[in-house]
């Protein structure tokens, strides 16, 4: 029996190979029990609590790290081995290769997840964090890219490559690029800014310079905003970044201030009452808060009122129909009263001077 475990086939025994085989199935054994289960019984405890950092590690575990052992554990069975130099060299290339793909993944998906995280706490709804989500993805993918470019490099040098002229490449080679691309590079860091600090968000009602609209898209180079009219405007993300933007969404409570011109042969008894029948009207309608309403000044040709009220709402129909509403009860009051509105006059004095004869 001896003698046939010392039997020699491409310069091991074959007692070494059952060695090889031994480690390999005995680690992968366990393995396979640690995978059934343990990690099943972790899988159904994380279920059961509200946080999802333990989901994370669980997937993490299942899709990357046991991938890792299997492997390492094929290496370590193989190098017990005495192989031909060329078929050590490919067995150490496919087991860095697919190790540094396992953790390049890994570390790709826990910064999803990250990133997931942080937008659910930022968010106050469901639907925002969804929808925030999505918008993230671009973002994502440009972190990625950047992690399987620095895995890439990390694997060349672990290969035995020289990288010194790899990254002296891609150095020359990103000035190039960003000198000749500094428009798309500026958008792409403007969508960084929206993203993060969040100075509007999609649905958001917004006005930049002489352009007003609802926010339908934010993308890495540009933002859509329908138009009231019924366009669609295109912004690069750098304009909207550098630009004054009024965003009525964020608006709580809107401000309005209401004005009324009467004649100069209106009785100052009667601009008392329209003072305090226009203020009770404000007074009366839900969702106003009153400020305040004044006798304000003596106008070119009409006797001007000041009224300041508050709508408890940034919806602007509603905030026209308070205003609708409030003009049509001031107008029938004044209309009882005799109260006339001024409109623009101009009274002539002539001066008839008699001629003596």
């Amino acid at each position: 029996m001896q003698d046939y475990l010392n039997h020699t086939f491409w310069g091991n025994t074959i007692q070494n190979y059952i060695i090889a085989v031994a480690i390999f199935l005995g680690a992968s054994a366990l393995i396979f029990i640690f995978r059934k289960v343990v990690l099943g019984r972790l899988r159904k405890w994380a279920q059961s609590t509200e946080t999802k950092l333990d989901d994370l590690l669980i997937r993490a575990l299942q899709k990357s790290i046991i991938p890792v052992l299997n492997i390492l554990i094929f290496y370590i069975a193989v190098k017990t081995l005495i192989l031909h130099p060329k078929v050590e060299r490919a067995v150490d290339v496919i087991s860095v290769i697919l190790i540094t793909f396992f953790l390049i993944r890994m570390i790709t998906a826990a910064l999803r997840f990250g990133l997931d995280s942080y937008i659910k706490r930022k968010a106050t709804e469901e639907e925002e964090a969804q929808r925030r989500i999505k918008q993230m993805r671009g973002i994502t993918a440009i972190v990625s890219f950047f992690i399987w470019v620095l895995g890439f490099i990390f694997l060349l040098d672990n290969l035995g490559f020289e990288i010194t002229t790899v990254i002296a490449g891609l150095g020359i080679g990103g000035i190039a690029i960003a000198l000749a691309a500094q428009a798309v590079l500026g958008d792409l860091f403007s969508y960084f800014v929206i993203f993060f600090d969040r100075p509007f968000e999609i649905g958001d009602f917004i006005v930049i310079g002489e352009f007003r609209g609802n926010i339908e898209h934010i993308g890495i180079k540009t933002t859509r905003v329908r138009s009231l009219s019924g366009e669609q405007l295109v912004f690069g993300n750098s304009d909207l970044t550098n630009s004054r933007i009024q965003n009525f969404k964020r608006m709580e409570k809107r401000r309005v201030v209401f004005k009324l011109g009467v004649t100069y042969q209106t009785p100052a008894e009667k601009i008392e009452e329209a003072v305090k029948i226009v203020e009770q009207t404000i007074i009366d309608h839900p969702n106003v808060t009153y400020d305040r309403g004044h006798f304000a000044a003596f106008g070119p040709f009409s006797l001007d009122l000041e009224f300041v009220y508050f709508v408890l709402s940034n919806d602007y129909i509603q905030y026209m129909n308070i205003q609708q509403d409030v003009n049509f009860k001031v107008l029938r009051e004044f209309e009882k009263l005799g109260i006339e509105f001024a409109y623009p006059t101009q009274t002539l004095f002539v001066n008839k001077e008699e001629k003596n004869s």
